[in-house]
């Protein structure tokens, strides 16, 4: 994940939608390092690696993501085609667009 990235996620993040959340988002990017995000009651923290126990596991390219994320891809639709598969409390997913909404 570019610093690019991890910036606009931190810049995206609504930390009013992750109040008295604590879940962990592994990323694992076909095409770049893993990542995993932690989000803490309102707070985000990204960082470069594995966790030992993620609350979901989410395996795509670095481009699927950024199309997610600008809202070119539909998250379904990318996890329907296998551009996105995931593991784990999948449900969490599908929180991701109201975790870094749009702007």
């Amino acid at each position: 994940m570019s610093d690019a990235t991890i910036d606009k996620l931190q810049r995206r993040f609504d930390a009013e939608a992750a109040s008295g959340m604590h879940e962990i988002f592994q990323f694992h990017f076909t095409d770049a390092g893993d990542h995993y995000l932690v989000v803490d009651d309102g707070t985000l923290e990204v960082h470069q690696g594995e966790h030992d126990d993620p609350s979901v596991s989410l395996s795509m390219s670095s481009e699927t993501l950024k199309g997610i994320m600008n809202g070119e891809i539909n998250g379904m639709t990318a996890f329907m085609t296998g551009k996105l598969k995931a593991t784990g409390n999948v449900m969490l997913a599908t929180q991701l667009n109201s975790l870094f909404p749009g702007r």
